[in-house]
């Protein structure tokens, strides 16, 4: 029995060691905030600022990581876990990795398969180490694509919704939320069945964590919503 203890500790021991290894071989995320400033004005975009906009904060990570605000290695342990799924069945990112992972991966390209994920989640790590919670989401709302030349969330609120992200209501606010896992497929200029299908299942996610209840989601799901550049809606 104690043989058996002393060989799971060294086990365990070197995974840890491995572990630790892997995540120091990895490049620096000093520049992360550098990296989303650079993308923004690639598109000459506006950089947001905290306090995030609160709405599509919650709504955001509602859809895109329910466990964002958990214990780091919590996180990037159920990231982790869908991300090998996905790798295993060879279907890409099933948008289940994690918001830190996803910033890393917008943020620091890598290759496919096994290696690119095991990098993206050590990034991820990285990251979320560094960086508060506020910050991570705050480069990843900043950083990500909307959609129809819509780079980071002031340009996406204004683009959609001539508005401020601060000013989005929960109908805009579940609609952006649903674009960056497939802008073009869910385009509510070209594809207003499918982005109110995929705005659904942001508010069910948010009735989900107790964000709203259902009556408030049903609420902003049959509420207009202005967009601009649209003719019917």
């Amino acid at each position: 029995m104690l043989q058996a203890t002393v060989i799971l500790a060294s086990f365990l021991l070197a995974l840890v060691l491995a572990a630790v290894g892997y995540e120091l071989s990895l490049p620096s995320v000093n520049d992360a905030p550098a990296k989303v400033a650079a993308i923004v004005r690639a598109h000459h975009g506006q950089l947001a600022r905290l306090p995030l906009p609160t709405k599509l904060a919650e709504a955001i990570v509602a859809v895109e990581d329910e466990h964002f605000y958990s214990n780091v290695f919590v996180n990037v342990f159920d990231g982790a876990a869908r991300a090998a799924v996905a790798s295993i069945r060879r279907s890409g990112d099933p948008g289940g990795s994690t918001i830190a992972q996803q910033l890393a991966k917008q943020l620091y390209p890598h290759g496919p398969g096994l290696a690119g994920t095991l990098e993206e989640i050590g990034l991820g790590v990285k990251l979320s180490l560094a960086y508060s919670k506020p910050q991570i989401l705050e480069m990843y709302l900043n950083s990500i694509y909307y959609g129809n030349g819509f780079w980071g969330v002031v340009q996406a609120a204004r683009g959609y919704f001539g508005a401020r992200p601060g000013q989005l209501s929960w109908a805009e606010a579940s609609m952006l939320a649903g674009l960056p896992q497939a802008p073009s497929a869910y385009d509510p200029l070209q594809h207003f069945a499918l982005a109110k299908e995929r705005q659904h299942h942001v508010l069910d996610r948010l009735v989900a964590n107790h964000v709203l209840t259902k009556a408030q989601a049903a609420a902003a799901y049959h509420a207009p919503l202005p967009l601009r550049g649209a003719s019917t809606h």
